[in-house]
């Protein structure tokens, strides 16, 4: 609305230069420069003498510039500064608004980078709505972040205060996808060093990087090329169970997710075996695999599978059952 009245104002100040510079230069007869020039000292108000004397008819135009003139300048340098001072108070307030957002957060992914592979992390993250900072050094990304409504730190990653400001210590676990293995690398120990129980999931650009972000703390090691090959391998091996997974797991087509849930130990599942806790019979999933507190991966576990404290369930079956199952596992 202050743009649209900014615009308005400055189209009539040249309408006004206009009226000026043609009418001097028609009834006094000067030139169109000498016109112009007569017609912004006397709109600014500067006090210099007239150009030429005038006559009755050029004393009306003078008048009629000053009253019009001079208010539509005033106004329109009103304008200017309002849409100047808001601006820069909308962006100091917006940044004291993430600031509070964020230091809010717990439980939170930090993901470092807004790159190919962040910008996918942080896509998949908004989907299931689970809350995110980025942490992004880069002015064109920053736009980005903002069009896309999410909370954002603007930064080095590798910085110890950055990552701190991201709720680091409050953090469930932190994406670092940068371009550079080195950064990577940087920002994985800054991370460990500042929270040593954080989940580190790091990119690798060169699959000969994985040991060293493996030994500099990460969690994890996810290297796009090689995953991108073997995925195009398995389509070529294995088109239909492609398909499968991805109607099923990725597209949501068939209402079906693939979803892990801890068993916390004050569940009443405790203790109990996948038989007689009825988690197939009362939720209609399909237990595909415990993980156990040693980090022992039990596939396809049978009815006489027993559920420990801390175990992780894989399952299979429908969105809102698998929250329901959720509810009983806590």
């Amino acid at each position: 609305m202050e743009l649209v009245k900014l615009r308005i104002s400055l189209f009539l100040l040249c309408v006004i230069v206009a009226f000026g510079t043609i009418g001097y230069s028609t009834i006094e007869h000067m030139t169109v420069f000498d016109s112009f020039y007569m017609t912004l000292i006397t709109i600014s108000t500067v006090g210099f003498s007239e150009i030429t004397p005038l006559s009755q008819t050029g004393r009306v135009i003078t008048v009629i510039i000053i009253v019009s003139g001079i208010s539509l300048l005033t106004y329109t340098l009103g304008q200017i500064a309002k849409v100047i001072i808001e601006g820069e108070l909308y962006k100091l307030l917006g940044r004291r608004k993430l600031g509070k957002q964020i230091a809010e957060l717990a439980g939170h992914y930090i993901v470092c980078g807004f790159g190919r592979i962040g910008r996918v992390i942080c896509e998949e993250l908004a989907a299931e709505q689970i809350p995110f900072v980025v942490v992004e050094k880069q002015g064109e990304k920053i736009e980005q972040l903002e069009k896309m409504d999410y909370l954002y730190l603007v930064g080095d990653a590798t910085a110890d205060d950055i990552l701190v400001q991201a709720g680091l210590m409050h953090a469930k676990g932190l994406a670092t996808a940068v371009s550079s293995d080195a950064d990577n690398v940087f920002i994985t120990l800054t991370a460990k060093g500042l929270n040593p129980d954080i989940f580190v999931l790091s990119r690798a650009a060169d699959l000969q990087n994985e040991s060293k972000m493996l030994r500099a703390g990460a969690s994890r090691v996810v290297c796009p090329y090689n995953m991108g090959g073997a995925r195009m391998a398995q389509i070529l091996k294995k088109p239909t169970v492609v398909d499968f997974l991805d109607t099923a797991m990725m597209s949501g087509d068939l209402g079906l997710k693939l979803e892990e849930a801890l068993v916390q130990p004050t569940s009443h599942l405790v203790g109990k075996t996948i038989m007689t806790s009825n988690l197939r019979r009362d939720f209609g999933v399909i237990i595909v695999a415990i993980k156990k507190a040693d980090n022992e991966m039990i596939f396809n576990p049978g009815p006489q599978a027993i559920i420990d404290p801390l175990d992780v369930i894989v399952a299979i079956g429908k969105q809102e059952d698998m929250q329901r199952m959720r509810r009983v596992l806590v």
